[in-house]
């Protein structure tokens, strides 16, 4: 895949690069897919990823990429897919990994599998992430449990599918949207009881996700 003269790559962290386009500095993966999945611009094998878009780009800009340590063969356990933008991102950066899928909502899973057809190493689940007995026929241990939804108890959520699921030493990447968990109390209130309610992990960093996304914070964590 040949970039135009106009690009230059650098690889901040495995399979995820900077990009200097046109004199402007761009987060993206490398893909072999010639088709964008939600609009993003492809130049030389390379897609562009939106950080006002994806929670994951926004915390690899804020961190200078320190907020993702996956190798090529990893498998994620990926927790509210919705339509697949970032989990397509994820794909990208384990090719020869796996990605566990899982989303409840029956309209964005049409879209997600429609994803699922062109890329081989995604396995769509349509499951309520709060039930993770349900697709334990489905997933195996998993080094990252990669958590993205808007249900109330976000911490307790992620805290039960790692218990089943993530390898001791595996990592949590865990989204937290506090307007989700509670709409009255300050969204730094709801980030500290979030950290207690985060159960049989030790918490590494959290990093406030603005400005690409209001009252978000990125919660990561390890499995002891």
């Amino acid at each position: 895949m040949n970039v135009p003269d106009s690009i230059s790559a650098q690889e901040i962290v495995p399979g995820v690069f900077m990009l200097e386009v046109d004199g402007l500095t761009r987060l993206a993966t490398r893909s072999t897919d010639p088709a964008p999945v939600y609009g993003e611009r492809i130049m030389g094998g390379y897609r562009l990823w939106d950080p006002f878009r994806s929670k994951l780009a926004a915390l690899l800009l804020k961190s200078k990429g320190q907020g993702l340590r996956l190798k090529r063969d990893a498998k994620v356990l990926y927790l509210g897919a919705a339509t697949g933008t970032t989990v397509s991102h994820v794909s990208d950066i384990v090719a020869d990994g796996l990605v566990y899928a899982v989303e409840f909502s029956p309209r964005s899973m049409r879209d997600l599998i429609r994803l699922c057809e062109r890329r081989k190493n995604i396995i769509p689940i349509l499951a309520d992430a709060a039930r993770p007995e349900a697709y334990a026929a489905l997933v195996e241990p998993v080094d990252l449990v990669y958590q993205d939804i808007a249900q109330r108890n976000q911490a307790e959520i992620a805290s039960l599918n790692c218990a089943r699921y993530l390898l001791f030493d595996g990592e949590l990447l865990l989204m937290l949207k506090t307007r989700s968990v509670d709409t009255i109390a300050s969204p730094e209130a709801v980030l500290q009881r979030e950290k207690k309610n985060l159960l049989g992990l030790d918490l590494i960093d959290v990093i406030d996700l603005l400005p690409f996304h209001q009252d978000h914070w990125a919660m990561q964590a390890k499995k002891p």
